[in-house]
């Protein structure tokens, strides 16, 4: 039973770390929206625990972290624009991920809720955005040819 127990972590890494590699650019995309407001989700809830008078060091500590992940991963979203491609959007997700950022940092040092909250708000907007788009884009690409050949069946 033990063995299963120590399994079990390192089985669930290997298949995030699959899914990861073997994912799609728009997958990838919703991945990192979906951890980033993950982020911003488990920091607005340590927040008002923070504000409620409940603000012991751990909680704090844990604040940061949370906020920082989801610094980090937008900060991927920012750099992994294509601003040949993207354009005009590229260039305002790029100010809109840098805006997200300072007021995660300045959330951060204030322990201000309904800053984080705006965030929150707009990133889970901006996914449902990427969900749209990849649908559209999946629509407009024919399926792939289905594979002939012999079928060898026993």
């Amino acid at each position: 039973m033990e063995g299963t127990i120590l399994f079990y972590p390192k089985a669930l890494s290997a298949y995030k770390e699959t899914k990861v590699q073997t994912a799609g650019q728009g997958q990838l995309i919703l991945m990192l929206y979906d951890e980033a407001i993950k982020q911003l989700d488990q920091g607005l809830d340590l927040l008002k625990q923070y504000a409620k008078g409940r603000n012991d060091p751990g909680k704090i500590e844990n604040i940061a972290k949370a906020l920082l992940k989801a610094q980090e991963i937008i900060t991927e979203l920012q750099v992994s624009l294509d601003f040949e491609q993207g354009g005009e959007i590229a260039k305002n997700l790029f100010s809109l991920y840098a805006w997200f950022n300072q007021e995660i940092i300045e959330s951060n040092i204030t322990k201000d809720v309904p800053r984080v909250a705006d965030v929150r708000a707009m990133l889970a907007d901006l996914r449902s955005a990427w969900v749209e788009a990849a649908k559209a884009a999946s629509a407009e690409t024919p399926p792939p040819e289905p594979r002939r050949g012999v079928n060898i069946a026993y």
